[in-house]
Protein backbone atom coordinates (compact mmCIF):
# COMPACT_ATOMS: atom_id res chain seq x y z
CA UNK A 1 0.00 0.00 0.00
CA UNK A 2 1.52 3.62 -0.98
CA UNK A 3 1.73 5.96 2.17
CA UNK A 4 0.34 9.67 2.12
CA UNK A 5 0.15 10.12 5.95
CA UNK A 6 2.68 10.02 8.54
CA UNK A 7 0.97 8.32 11.53
CA UNK A 8 4.31 8.45 14.26
CA UNK A 9 4.28 12.76 13.32
CA UNK A 10 0.28 12.43 13.70
CA UNK A 11 0.48 10.18 17.30
CA UNK A 12 3.11 13.04 18.41
CA UNK A 13 1.53 16.01 17.11
CA UNK A 14 -1.26 15.35 18.41
CA UNK A 15 -1.24 14.07 21.63
CA UNK A 16 0.99 17.64 22.70
CA UNK A 17 -2.08 19.47 21.16
CA UNK A 18 -4.47 17.52 23.18
CA UNK A 19 -2.44 18.11 26.32
CA UNK A 20 -2.06 21.56 25.64
CA UNK A 21 -5.85 22.31 25.67
CA UNK A 22 -6.39 20.26 28.35
CA UNK A 23 -4.60 22.66 30.71
CA UNK A 24 -5.94 25.89 29.51
CA UNK A 25 -9.85 24.70 31.35
CA UNK A 26 -9.93 24.72 35.15
CA UNK A 27 -11.74 22.51 36.79
CA UNK A 28 -12.63 19.87 34.07
CA UNK A 29 -12.48 19.26 30.47
CA UNK A 30 -15.42 17.68 28.03
CA UNK A 31 -13.58 16.51 25.21
CA UNK A 32 -16.33 15.46 22.25
CA UNK A 33 -14.03 12.22 20.13
CA UNK A 34 -15.72 12.52 16.93
CA UNK A 35 -15.55 9.68 14.56
CA UNK A 36 -14.56 6.68 15.63
CA UNK A 37 -11.84 6.16 18.91
CA UNK A 38 -11.62 2.68 17.72
CA UNK A 39 -11.68 0.96 14.13
CA UNK A 40 -11.22 4.16 12.25
CA UNK A 41 -11.23 2.38 8.95
CA UNK A 42 -12.55 5.48 7.52
CA UNK A 43 -10.17 7.77 7.76
CA UNK A 44 -7.75 4.40 7.37
CA UNK A 45 -9.12 3.85 3.75
CA UNK A 46 -8.82 7.53 3.14
CA UNK A 47 -5.56 8.48 4.42
CA UNK A 48 -3.30 5.47 3.85
CA UNK A 49 -0.95 4.96 6.63
CA UNK A 50 -3.15 6.11 9.36
CA UNK A 51 -3.77 3.77 11.64
CA UNK A 52 -7.41 2.60 13.08
CA UNK A 53 -6.42 3.06 16.60
CA UNK A 54 -4.07 6.29 16.65
CA UNK A 55 -6.94 7.97 18.85
CA UNK A 56 -6.73 4.95 21.71
CA UNK A 57 -3.24 5.12 21.92
CA UNK A 58 -3.54 8.56 22.25
CA UNK A 59 -5.90 8.15 24.99
CA UNK A 60 -3.80 5.43 26.93
CA UNK A 61 -1.67 7.79 27.44
CA UNK A 62 -4.07 10.17 29.67
CA UNK A 63 -5.81 7.09 31.04
CA UNK A 64 -5.36 8.13 34.46
CA UNK A 65 -7.12 11.94 34.05
CA UNK A 66 -9.74 10.21 31.56
CA UNK A 67 -12.78 8.89 31.92
CA UNK A 68 -15.41 7.62 29.17
CA UNK A 69 -18.61 8.75 28.04
CA UNK A 70 -20.73 6.98 25.11
CA UNK A 71 -23.57 8.30 23.55
CA UNK A 72 -26.27 6.80 21.65
CA UNK A 73 -29.24 8.15 19.93
CA UNK A 74 -32.55 6.31 21.50
CA UNK A 75 -33.68 6.62 18.05
CA UNK A 76 -30.63 4.93 16.28
CA UNK A 77 -31.63 1.66 18.75
CA UNK A 78 -35.60 2.10 17.87
CA UNK A 79 -34.33 1.74 14.15
CA UNK A 80 -31.43 -0.73 14.89
CA UNK A 81 -29.01 0.94 12.76
CA UNK A 82 -25.83 -0.22 12.00
CA UNK A 83 -22.03 -0.05 12.05
CA UNK A 84 -21.26 -0.63 7.98
CA UNK A 85 -18.06 -1.36 8.74
CA UNK A 86 -18.29 -3.71 11.16
CA UNK A 87 -22.10 -5.04 10.54
CA UNK A 88 -23.26 -4.60 14.09
CA UNK A 89 -26.34 -2.43 15.14
CA UNK A 90 -25.05 0.99 17.24
CA UNK A 91 -26.26 -0.84 20.71
CA UNK A 92 -24.37 -3.68 20.49
CA UNK A 93 -21.36 -1.53 19.31
CA UNK A 94 -21.78 0.08 22.69
CA UNK A 95 -21.25 -3.11 24.36
CA UNK A 96 -18.54 -3.57 22.12
CA UNK A 97 -16.61 -0.77 22.69
CA UNK A 98 -17.04 -0.99 26.73
CA UNK A 99 -14.96 -4.04 26.77
CA UNK A 100 -12.78 -2.77 24.59
CA UNK A 101 -11.90 0.39 26.91
CA UNK A 102 -11.95 -1.71 29.74
CA UNK A 103 -10.04 -4.21 28.17
CA UNK A 104 -7.43 -1.38 27.63
CA UNK A 105 -7.21 0.19 30.98
CA UNK A 106 -9.54 3.16 29.94
CA UNK A 107 -12.82 3.89 32.50
CA UNK A 108 -16.25 3.94 31.27
CA UNK A 109 -18.22 5.68 33.56
CA UNK A 110 -21.26 5.75 32.19
CA UNK A 111 -23.36 5.59 28.49
CA UNK A 112 -25.83 8.19 27.41
CA UNK A 113 -29.23 7.68 25.55
CA UNK A 114 -29.67 10.89 23.59
CA UNK A 115 -32.36 12.19 21.89
CA UNK A 116 -34.78 10.16 24.52
CA UNK A 117 -38.82 10.07 24.35
CA UNK A 118 -39.62 7.39 25.68
CA UNK A 119 -38.93 4.88 22.63
CA UNK A 120 -39.34 1.57 23.91
CA UNK A 121 -36.10 -0.33 22.25
CA UNK A 122 -34.60 2.76 24.44
CA UNK A 123 -35.81 1.82 27.76
CA UNK A 124 -35.40 -1.94 26.99
CA UNK A 125 -31.86 -1.24 26.33
CA UNK A 126 -31.28 1.03 29.09
CA UNK A 127 -32.45 -1.28 31.56
CA UNK A 128 -30.15 -4.42 29.94
CA UNK A 129 -26.86 -1.84 30.59
CA UNK A 130 -28.13 -1.26 34.02
CA UNK A 131 -28.26 -5.02 35.08
CA UNK A 132 -24.63 -4.99 33.95
CA UNK A 133 -23.94 -2.72 36.32
CA UNK A 134 -23.31 0.51 33.87
CA UNK A 135 -24.53 3.69 34.98
CA UNK A 136 -27.26 5.41 32.18
CA UNK A 137 -28.62 8.75 31.64
CA UNK A 138 -31.03 9.84 29.51
CA UNK A 139 -31.34 12.77 27.31
CA UNK A 140 -34.00 14.66 25.72
CA UNK A 141 -35.35 16.12 22.83
CA UNK A 142 -35.58 20.37 22.89
CA UNK A 143 -38.05 21.95 20.56
CA UNK A 144 -36.22 24.43 18.78
CA UNK A 145 -32.90 23.28 19.19
CA UNK A 146 -30.32 24.85 17.94
CA UNK A 147 -31.46 27.91 17.54
CA UNK A 148 -33.63 28.66 20.03
CA UNK A 149 -30.78 29.38 22.53
CA UNK A 150 -32.86 31.02 25.63
CA UNK A 151 -34.97 27.31 25.88
CA UNK A 152 -31.95 25.48 25.28
CA UNK A 153 -29.57 27.39 27.86
CA UNK A 154 -32.25 27.29 30.46
CA UNK A 155 -33.83 24.52 33.50
CA UNK A 156 -36.64 23.45 30.21
CA UNK A 157 -33.94 22.76 28.02
CA UNK A 158 -30.26 21.88 28.80
CA UNK A 159 -31.74 21.46 32.81
CA UNK A 160 -34.40 18.88 31.90
CA UNK A 161 -31.84 16.24 31.08
CA UNK A 162 -29.94 14.19 33.94
CA UNK A 163 -27.02 14.89 34.82
CA UNK A 164 -23.76 12.65 34.23
CA UNK A 165 -22.05 12.21 37.35
CA UNK A 166 -18.51 12.29 36.77
CA UNK A 167 -15.48 11.57 38.62
CA UNK A 168 -12.26 12.55 36.70
CA UNK A 169 -10.67 15.88 35.00
CA UNK A 170 -10.78 14.86 31.14
CA UNK A 171 -14.35 13.43 30.29
CA UNK A 172 -13.68 11.80 27.02
CA UNK A 173 -17.70 11.34 25.03
CA UNK A 174 -17.62 9.36 21.69
CA UNK A 175 -20.26 7.35 20.40
CA UNK A 176 -20.67 4.31 17.73
CA UNK A 177 -21.21 6.55 15.07
CA UNK A 178 -22.13 10.25 13.96
CA UNK A 179 -25.68 11.67 14.85
CA UNK A 180 -25.36 10.16 18.16
CA UNK A 181 -25.61 13.93 20.07
CA UNK A 182 -22.10 14.01 21.36
CA UNK A 183 -21.72 17.77 21.69
CA UNK A 184 -24.93 18.23 23.12
CA UNK A 185 -23.90 16.04 25.96
CA UNK A 186 -20.91 18.13 26.19
CA UNK A 187 -23.34 21.22 26.53
CA UNK A 188 -25.97 19.97 28.41
CA UNK A 189 -23.00 19.37 31.07
CA UNK A 190 -21.01 22.36 30.44
CA UNK A 191 -24.88 23.93 31.77
CA UNK A 192 -24.92 21.40 34.85
CA UNK A 193 -21.46 22.08 35.63
CA UNK A 194 -22.17 25.47 35.89
CA UNK A 195 -25.31 25.22 38.15
CA UNK A 196 -23.05 23.14 40.57
CA UNK A 197 -20.25 25.93 40.41
CA UNK A 198 -17.96 24.02 38.74
CA UNK A 199 -15.67 25.50 35.97
CA UNK A 200 -15.47 23.05 32.84
CA UNK A 201 -14.38 23.86 29.58
CA UNK A 202 -15.11 21.91 26.07
CA UNK A 203 -13.22 21.03 23.00
CA UNK A 204 -13.86 18.54 20.03
CA UNK A 205 -11.54 16.29 18.49
CA UNK A 206 -13.08 15.37 15.24
CA UNK A 207 -10.91 14.34 12.74
CA UNK A 208 -13.30 15.50 9.34
CA UNK A 209 -13.49 17.43 7.49
CA UNK A 210 -9.98 18.54 8.01
CA UNK A 211 -10.00 22.35 8.15
CA UNK A 212 -7.25 23.34 7.14
CA UNK A 213 -7.02 22.04 3.22
CA UNK A 214 -9.33 22.91 0.34
CA UNK A 215 -13.08 22.61 0.91
CA UNK A 216 -14.29 20.45 -1.98
CA UNK A 217 -10.52 18.51 -1.28
CA UNK A 218 -11.15 14.88 -1.95
CA UNK A 219 -10.75 13.66 1.79
CA UNK A 220 -13.55 16.19 2.68
CA UNK A 221 -15.90 15.19 -0.07
CA UNK A 222 -15.18 11.26 1.12
CA UNK A 223 -16.49 13.02 4.42
CA UNK A 224 -19.78 14.07 3.13
CA UNK A 225 -20.18 11.14 1.31
CA UNK A 226 -19.14 8.74 4.11
CA UNK A 227 -22.24 11.12 6.05
CA UNK A 228 -24.76 11.42 3.38
CA UNK A 229 -27.27 9.70 5.51
CA UNK A 230 -26.88 12.62 8.21
CA UNK A 231 -26.72 15.33 5.43
CA UNK A 232 -23.46 16.54 6.67
CA UNK A 233 -22.52 19.62 4.75
CA UNK A 234 -18.86 20.88 4.85
CA UNK A 235 -18.80 24.65 4.75
CA UNK A 236 -16.23 27.88 4.75
CA UNK A 237 -16.12 28.83 8.73
CA UNK A 238 -17.85 31.75 8.86
CA UNK A 239 -16.95 33.13 12.19
CA UNK A 240 -12.83 31.84 11.89
CA UNK A 241 -13.15 33.87 8.21
CA UNK A 242 -14.52 36.90 10.14
CA UNK A 243 -12.41 36.50 13.35
CA UNK A 244 -9.01 36.44 11.31
CA UNK A 245 -9.49 36.32 8.00
CA UNK A 246 -8.60 33.00 7.42
CA UNK A 247 -10.69 30.56 5.40
CA UNK A 248 -11.18 27.25 7.35
CA UNK A 249 -13.34 24.39 6.83
CA UNK A 250 -15.59 23.41 9.26
CA UNK A 251 -19.71 21.60 8.84
CA UNK A 252 -22.89 22.32 9.35
CA UNK A 253 -23.70 21.04 12.34
CA UNK A 254 -20.92 22.62 14.30
CA UNK A 255 -21.57 26.19 12.44
CA UNK A 256 -25.79 26.19 13.48
CA UNK A 257 -24.83 24.92 17.42
CA UNK A 258 -21.91 27.72 17.14
CA UNK A 259 -23.86 29.96 18.98
CA UNK A 260 -25.33 27.78 21.78
CA UNK A 261 -22.03 26.79 22.72
CA UNK A 262 -21.43 30.43 23.10
CA UNK A 263 -24.07 31.24 25.01
CA UNK A 264 -23.28 28.34 27.61
CA UNK A 265 -19.90 29.64 28.29
CA UNK A 266 -20.47 33.30 28.61
CA UNK A 267 -22.82 31.95 31.11
CA UNK A 268 -19.82 30.06 32.89
CA UNK A 269 -17.21 32.82 32.08
CA UNK A 270 -18.77 35.64 31.11
CA UNK A 271 -16.90 35.09 28.04
CA UNK A 272 -16.84 33.30 25.23
CA UNK A 273 -13.06 31.41 24.82
CA UNK A 274 -13.56 30.47 21.10
CA UNK A 275 -14.61 32.72 18.68
CA UNK A 276 -15.10 30.08 15.92
CA UNK A 277 -15.81 26.24 15.62
CA UNK A 278 -12.54 25.38 14.18
CA UNK A 279 -11.26 27.14 17.25
CA UNK A 280 -13.08 24.51 18.94
CA UNK A 281 -10.91 21.66 17.42
CA UNK A 282 -7.75 19.95 18.46
CA UNK A 283 -7.34 18.07 14.88
CA UNK A 284 -3.58 17.90 13.80
CA UNK A 285 -4.58 15.47 10.80
CA UNK A 286 -4.02 17.94 7.91
CA UNK A 287 -0.75 18.52 9.03
CA UNK A 288 1.12 15.38 8.69
CA UNK A 289 -0.50 14.26 5.18
CA UNK A 290 2.50 13.51 3.43
CA UNK A 291 1.17 12.18 -0.38
CA UNK A 292 -1.52 14.33 -1.51
CA UNK A 293 -1.98 12.61 -4.59
CA UNK A 294 -1.95 9.66 -2.64
CA UNK A 295 -4.33 11.04 -0.11
CA UNK A 296 -6.72 12.16 -2.72
CA UNK A 297 -6.59 9.25 -5.07
CA UNK A 298 -7.55 6.91 -1.85
CA UNK A 299 -10.65 9.76 -1.25
CA UNK A 300 -12.02 8.99 -4.59
CA UNK A 301 -12.38 5.68 -4.84
CA UNK A 302 -13.78 5.80 -0.78
CA UNK A 303 -16.64 8.51 -2.69
CA UNK A 304 -17.40 5.33 -5.02
CA UNK A 305 -17.45 2.60 -2.81
CA UNK A 306 -19.93 4.85 -0.67
CA UNK A 307 -21.85 5.00 -3.59
CA UNK A 308 -22.21 1.73 -4.12
CA UNK A 309 -22.99 0.94 -0.42
CA UNK A 310 -26.08 3.26 -0.93
CA UNK A 311 -27.11 1.30 -4.14
CA UNK A 312 -27.21 -1.90 -2.15
CA UNK A 313 -29.13 -0.52 0.47
CA UNK A 314 -32.41 0.59 -1.98
CA UNK A 315 -31.20 -2.78 -4.00
CA UNK A 316 -32.12 -4.38 -0.09
CA UNK A 317 -35.53 -2.07 -0.32
CA UNK A 318 -34.49 0.97 2.05
CA UNK A 319 -35.39 4.33 1.14
CA UNK A 320 -31.91 6.12 0.24
CA UNK A 321 -32.81 7.89 -2.80
CA UNK A 322 -32.21 10.71 -0.96
CA UNK A 323 -28.13 9.48 0.02
CA UNK A 324 -27.91 8.36 -3.43
CA UNK A 325 -28.51 12.17 -5.06
CA UNK A 326 -26.00 13.52 -2.49
CA UNK A 327 -23.35 11.01 -3.41
CA UNK A 328 -23.81 11.47 -7.12
CA UNK A 329 -23.28 15.06 -6.50
CA UNK A 330 -20.11 15.04 -4.89
CA UNK A 331 -18.81 12.73 -7.40
CA UNK A 332 -19.29 15.00 -10.34
CA UNK A 333 -17.64 17.75 -7.82
CA UNK A 334 -14.53 15.33 -7.55
CA UNK A 335 -14.97 14.59 -11.70
CA UNK A 336 -14.96 10.46 -10.97
CA UNK A 337 -17.72 8.10 -11.82
CA UNK A 338 -17.85 4.39 -11.19
CA UNK A 339 -15.61 3.53 -13.91
CA UNK A 340 -12.54 5.29 -12.62
CA UNK A 341 -12.51 2.52 -10.27
CA UNK A 342 -10.60 -0.09 -12.08
CA UNK A 343 -11.83 -2.92 -10.64
CA UNK A 344 -15.74 -1.92 -10.98
CA UNK A 345 -15.00 -1.59 -15.04
CA UNK A 346 -12.62 -5.47 -15.14
CA UNK A 347 -15.81 -6.62 -12.65
CA UNK A 348 -18.15 -5.30 -15.24
CA UNK A 349 -16.82 -6.45 -18.42
CA UNK A 350 -16.15 -9.62 -17.70
CA UNK A 351 -19.64 -10.80 -16.15
CA UNK A 352 -20.76 -9.12 -19.66
CA UNK A 353 -18.99 -11.08 -21.90
CA UNK A 354 -19.49 -14.83 -20.36
CA UNK A 355 -23.19 -14.02 -18.72
CA UNK A 356 -22.01 -15.51 -15.74
CA UNK A 357 -21.46 -13.47 -11.93
CA UNK A 358 -17.38 -11.95 -11.75
CA UNK A 359 -15.35 -10.66 -9.29
CA UNK A 360 -12.34 -8.76 -9.40
CA UNK A 361 -9.32 -7.23 -7.10
CA UNK A 362 -6.48 -4.69 -7.53
CA UNK A 363 -3.71 -5.86 -6.07
CA UNK A 364 -1.25 -3.75 -3.84
CA UNK A 365 1.12 -3.57 -7.12
CA UNK A 366 -1.63 -2.97 -9.95
CA UNK A 367 -2.26 -5.56 -11.11
CA UNK A 368 -6.02 -6.82 -11.33
CA UNK A 369 -7.07 -10.45 -11.30
CA UNK A 370 -10.58 -11.24 -12.37
CA UNK A 371 -13.11 -14.64 -11.65
CA UNK A 372 -16.01 -15.84 -12.68
CA UNK A 373 -18.43 -18.09 -10.94
CA UNK A 374 -18.30 -21.93 -11.56
CA UNK A 375 -20.38 -25.21 -11.16
CA UNK A 376 -17.60 -25.50 -8.28
CA UNK A 377 -16.58 -22.04 -6.80
CA UNK A 378 -19.03 -19.05 -6.81
CA UNK A 379 -16.80 -16.29 -8.25
CA UNK A 380 -15.64 -14.38 -4.33
CA UNK A 381 -13.83 -17.75 -3.71
CA UNK A 382 -12.40 -18.09 -6.60
CA UNK A 383 -11.62 -14.71 -6.67
CA UNK A 384 -9.41 -15.04 -3.63
CA UNK A 385 -7.60 -18.45 -5.00
CA UNK A 386 -6.65 -16.61 -8.06
CA UNK A 387 -5.59 -13.62 -6.36
CA UNK A 388 -3.14 -16.15 -3.90
CA UNK A 389 -1.62 -17.87 -6.85
CA UNK A 390 -0.49 -14.50 -8.37
CA UNK A 391 0.90 -13.41 -5.18
CA UNK A 392 2.46 -16.70 -4.17
CA UNK A 393 3.91 -17.04 -8.18
CA UNK A 394 1.97 -20.70 -8.12
CA UNK A 395 1.13 -21.42 -11.72
CA UNK A 396 -2.42 -20.63 -12.89
CA UNK A 397 -2.91 -24.03 -13.50
CA UNK A 398 -2.21 -25.52 -10.44
CA UNK A 399 -4.90 -26.86 -8.22
CA UNK A 400 -4.46 -25.11 -4.91
CA UNK A 401 -7.12 -27.66 -3.45
CA UNK A 402 -7.28 -31.55 -5.20
CA UNK A 403 -10.65 -31.33 -7.23
CA UNK A 404 -11.36 -34.71 -5.71
CA UNK A 405 -11.63 -32.39 -1.97
CA UNK A 406 -14.87 -30.47 -3.43
CA UNK A 407 -17.27 -33.52 -3.97
CA UNK A 408 -17.76 -34.19 0.14
CA UNK A 409 -17.87 -30.49 1.36
CA UNK A 410 -21.16 -29.91 -1.54
CA UNK A 411 -22.46 -33.03 -0.49
CA UNK A 412 -22.19 -31.80 3.27
CA UNK A 413 -23.96 -28.88 2.20
CA UNK A 414 -26.66 -29.66 -0.24
CA UNK A 415 -27.25 -33.21 1.46
CA UNK A 416 -26.63 -32.72 5.54
CA UNK A 417 -27.01 -28.74 5.96
CA UNK A 418 -29.89 -28.26 3.25
CA UNK A 419 -28.00 -25.65 1.24
CA UNK A 420 -29.68 -25.42 -2.34
CA UNK A 421 -26.44 -23.98 -3.40
CA UNK A 422 -24.03 -26.72 -4.13
CA UNK A 423 -20.97 -23.98 -4.86
CA UNK A 424 -18.18 -23.27 -2.13
CA UNK A 425 -18.24 -19.72 -0.75
CA UNK A 426 -15.43 -18.08 0.19
CA UNK A 427 -14.81 -19.11 3.75
CA UNK A 428 -15.20 -22.53 2.81
CA UNK A 429 -12.61 -22.69 0.20
CA UNK A 430 -10.11 -21.05 2.91
CA UNK A 431 -10.62 -23.93 5.46
CA UNK A 432 -10.37 -26.33 2.24
CA UNK A 433 -6.97 -24.37 1.33
CA UNK A 434 -5.90 -24.56 4.71
CA UNK A 435 -6.42 -28.38 5.00
CA UNK A 436 -4.69 -28.71 1.38
CA UNK A 437 -1.86 -26.77 3.25
CA UNK A 438 -0.80 -29.50 5.47
CA UNK A 439 1.10 -31.70 2.82
CA UNK A 440 0.86 -29.36 -0.25
CA UNK A 441 3.45 -26.80 -0.45
CA UNK A 442 2.09 -24.57 -3.23
CA UNK A 443 -1.02 -24.48 -0.90
CA UNK A 444 1.38 -23.68 1.98
CA UNK A 445 2.85 -21.09 -0.21
CA UNK A 446 -0.77 -19.51 -0.99
CA UNK A 447 -2.21 -19.27 2.63
CA UNK A 448 0.94 -17.24 3.32
CA UNK A 449 -0.30 -14.73 0.83
CA UNK A 450 -3.56 -14.05 3.09
CA UNK A 451 -2.37 -10.74 4.79
CA UNK A 452 -1.26 -8.94 1.33
CA UNK A 453 -4.97 -8.85 0.33
CA UNK A 454 -5.54 -5.97 3.29
CA UNK A 455 -6.03 -3.35 1.83
CA UNK A 456 -7.03 -4.20 -1.57
CA UNK A 457 -10.08 -2.97 -3.99
CA UNK A 458 -12.32 -5.91 -4.94
CA UNK A 459 -15.61 -5.31 -6.75
CA UNK A 460 -18.50 -8.32 -8.24
CA UNK A 461 -20.72 -7.88 -10.65
CA UNK A 462 -23.47 -9.21 -8.48
CA UNK A 463 -24.41 -8.89 -4.81
CA UNK A 464 -22.92 -11.07 -1.97
CA UNK A 465 -24.43 -13.62 0.41
CA UNK A 466 -23.50 -12.52 3.95
CA UNK A 467 -20.80 -15.02 4.52
CA UNK A 468 -18.70 -13.86 1.31
CA UNK A 469 -19.38 -10.14 2.76
CA UNK A 470 -17.84 -11.23 6.07
CA UNK A 471 -14.87 -13.03 4.83
CA UNK A 472 -13.60 -10.14 2.80
CA UNK A 473 -14.13 -7.84 6.05
CA UNK A 474 -11.81 -9.97 7.86
CA UNK A 475 -9.21 -10.37 4.88
CA UNK A 476 -9.27 -6.43 4.83
CA UNK A 477 -10.17 -5.66 1.32
CA UNK A 478 -11.86 -2.40 0.43
CA UNK A 479 -15.95 -4.39 -1.44
CA UNK A 480 -18.22 -3.27 -3.60
CA UNK A 481 -20.88 -4.97 -5.33
CA UNK A 482 -23.36 -3.85 -7.94
CA UNK A 483 -26.92 -3.70 -7.05
CA UNK A 484 -28.33 -6.82 -8.94
CA UNK A 485 -29.49 -10.14 -7.57
CA UNK A 486 -28.84 -13.21 -9.62
CA UNK A 487 -30.74 -16.45 -10.02
CA UNK A 488 -28.33 -19.10 -10.31
CA UNK A 489 -25.51 -18.67 -12.87
CA UNK A 490 -27.46 -16.05 -14.85
CA UNK A 491 -27.29 -12.54 -14.36
CA UNK A 492 -31.39 -10.88 -13.86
Amino acid sequence: MKIGFDNDKYLKMQSEYIKERVGKFGDKLYLEFGGKLFDDFHASRVLPGFAPDSKLKMLRELKEQAEIIIVIGADAIERNKKREDLGITYDKDVLRLIEEYRSCGLYVGSVVVTMFTGQPAATAFKEKLEKKGIKVYRHYTIEGYPTNVPLIVSDEGFGKNDYIETSRPLVVVTAPGPGSGKMATCLSQLYHENKRGIKAGYAKFETFPIWNIPLKHPVNLAYEAATADLNDVNMIDPFHLEAYGVTTVNYNRDIEVFPVLNAVFEGIYGESPYKSPTDMGVNMVGNCIIDDDIVSEASRMEIIRRYYKALKLMAEGEEVSNEIYKIELLMKQAKITTDDRKVTVAAKERAESLGVPAAAIELNDGKIITSKTSDLLGASAALILNALKYLGNVDDEVHLIAPNAFEPIQDLKTAYLGSRNPRLHSDEVLIALALSALNDDNAKKAMEQLPKLKGCQVHTSDMLSDVDIKTFKKLGVDLTSEPVFTDGMKIK
